[in-house]
């Protein structure tokens, strides 16, 4: 059998209002609600495991029907839990209200729990850790979680990639030694905010998170595309031109494509073939995963978006 991801981060309830009208502050919107599983490492997971990856899911839950909810959720869609935290009281919750055109225009998180990840529940489940193909954790984790992983990372030889998430849990990273992280996939606005303040440009401030040790620095530029830094080599990959329904979890897709086509023995621009494939699938449908893919499916659609 093969190695399993394990991804370690948040699992939260998704609760997305979509305006059916325009937005306008201080009266009241019309909108659509829809309630889905959601967090960042919870969604990879998931997606993961929808295209026949075999992944572990370290995160917290309350004892709640949420709780119960989430984790029946990820058990149907094939993700083992065998180091889930539950702990006394509600769970986590990600309430996005978003724009007619399915953009985010605001979102509240509460009560994600996250702090219950210690470097001491990983090494409670060191044994576990050690069958991981990949080790892959959300930045709304703790720092000494992360510093953590990273040694056992460099100890054990399994490559390790953060996700930074969002530019408030991107900050507690600025001065943080990620030396021999193997993949950081910050977007615009999060990779400033990685780096010092004498780095003004985009390129400047590439160069400095490889400066620091970091292996791989994977630059999300939205509809734009993205591109993929090493020390000895840049790729860049455009996006491709789609009708956006709901912009949830587009990034963490993105992430679920480029491990699977590691997974899969694939290297540089397949990887982020399939990586903007799953994206683009996921931009056109309500919530952050997309059930309707097989491992097949997303395979086929590659020449779709990709034409040769």
């Amino acid at each position: 059998m093969s190695k399993p991801v394990i991804c370690i981060g948040s699992a939260l309830v998704d609760e997305l209002f979509h305006a059916t009208t325009e937005l306008l502050l201080s009266t009241t919107t019309d909108a659509t609600v829809t309630k889905t599983a959601g967090g960042v490492s919870r969604n990879i997971a998931h997606q993961l495991a929808l295209l026949d990856v075999p992944v572990q899911l370290i995160a917290a839950v309350g004892n709640d029907s949420d709780g119960d909810w989430l984790k029946q959720v990820c058990l149907s869609a094939g993700v083992k839990i065998d180091a889930m935290i539950t702990r006394e009281g509600l769970s986590g919750k990600y309430t996005g209200i978003l724009n007619v055109d399915g953009s985010l225009y605001t979102a509240f998180l509460t009560n994600p729990a996250n702090h219950l990840i210690t470097p001491q529940h990983l090494q409670n489940n060191i044994a576990l850790l050690k069958t991981a193909s990949y080790l892959l954790a959300d930045a709304n984790i703790n720092v000494d979680t992360v510093e953590w992983l990273l040694a056992f990372s460099g100890e054990t030889g399994i490559p390790f990639v953060l996700e930074p998430v969002s530019v408030p849990p991107a900050k507690k990273f600025k001065h943080v030694n990620l030396s021999g992280l193997h993949l950081i996939t910050p977007n615009e606005d999060e990779l400033p905010v990685l780096c010092s303040d004498k780095a003004f440009f985009t390129q400047q401030q590439v160069e400095e998170l490889l400066n620091r040790g970091i292996q791989n620095i994977w630059l999300h530029n939205g509809k734009h595309g993205s591109a993929l830094y090493t020390k000895e080599k840049s790729i860049t990959l455009h996006a491709p031109s789609i009708n956006v329904v709901d912009c949830t979890g587009a990034g963490d897709g993105s992430l679920s494509g480029y491990i699977l086509g590691k997974h899969l023995g694939k290297d540089g621009v397949d990887c982020l073939k399939l990586a903007h494939t799953l994206s683009a699938e996921i931009l056109q449908v309500n919530g952050a995963t997309a059930t309707h893919l097989t491992q097949e499916k997303l395979l086929g659609l590659v020449s779709k978006y990709y034409p040769d």
